[in-house]
């Protein structure tokens, strides 16, 4: 069996597709976290239109969203990467494998230096399976596959249009400040839940600061956040790297 992990987002969406135009019995996975935005469920239906093909849901059955994550295992992020992607994400993906005949995987990484050094990595951490990237293959970057879907008449995924560079969770622990000041603005409910949770821990998802003493006049300069992607790999792979330079 060969998996297309379909993140909900643009590049995923697209590699899919590829796979699928160059083999038709790839079977089309997701991985529901609970705290995705609602209309990550209009884009996923979207996208199974465009594929003519069912995409098959997975969760966690122990974790219901990222919040019930961090409230349960008391940790947000750190060096070794978030628990949230570790518990909603790659455990769910393990599991999967061991209690299926997965040979390989089609990932969306695309064109860009940084996105081919995390395929190099991932081909790297997982030797035993087959590794299939579309979007390398093809040198498509992220604007081509945004471009992509605009010509098949598909919407961009809300998180995009609001201004985001990916279509990650709603609050994800790896943001900077600069992604945390928009959360406040666009999702003030998400924003207040967590600046609860850190101070229920003890631990900011920030450096220098609580969420609750994060300025009023934090520049709202669009907010790069590692892609979390369609398993995890993204934040695996980036925040080990990331973390002691984030804003």
């Amino acid at each position: 069996m060969i998996i297309g992990w379909f993140s909900g987002g643009a590049t995923s969406a697209v590699a899919c597709k590829l796979a699928l135009e160059s083999n038709p019995d790839v079977q089309l996975m997701y991985i529901e976290t609970g705290s995705h935005h609602p209309d990550a469920n209009r884009f996923l239906a979207d996208c199974e239109r465009w594929y003519q093909r069912d995409i098959k849901i997975l969760r966690s059955d122990k974790y219901t969203d990222v919040f019930d994550v961090i409230k349960k295992t008391r940790y947000l992020n750190g060096p070794t990467g978030a628990r949230c992607t570790a518990e909603l994400k790659r455990k769910i993906r393990e599991k999967f494998e061991r209690e299926n005949e997965v040979k390989g995987h089609v990932w969306g990484f695309d064109s860009d230096p940084k996105e081919k050094m995390r395929a190099k990595r991932m081909l790297d951490r997982y030797p035993n399976f087959q590794h299939i990237f579309p979007l390398i293959d093809q040198e498509l970057s992220k604007e081509d596959c945004l471009n992509r879907l605009v010509d098949a008449g598909i919407e961009l995924p809300a998180m995009y249009r609001l201004g985001y560079s990916n279509a990650n969770c709603v609050g994800c622990v790896k943001g900077g400040k600069s992604y945390w000041a928009r959360i406040r603005r666009d999702f003030p409910e998400v924003f207040d839940t967590m600046a609860k949770l850190e101070r229920e821990i003890g631990r900011s998802c920030l450096r220098g600061c609580f969420l609750d003493e994060l300025p009023i006049d934090t520049p709202l300069t669009k907010p790069i956040v590692a892609d979390c992607g369609s398993i995890g790999e993204g934040c695996e792979i980036q925040l080990s790297r990331e973390y002691l330079s984030r804003e």
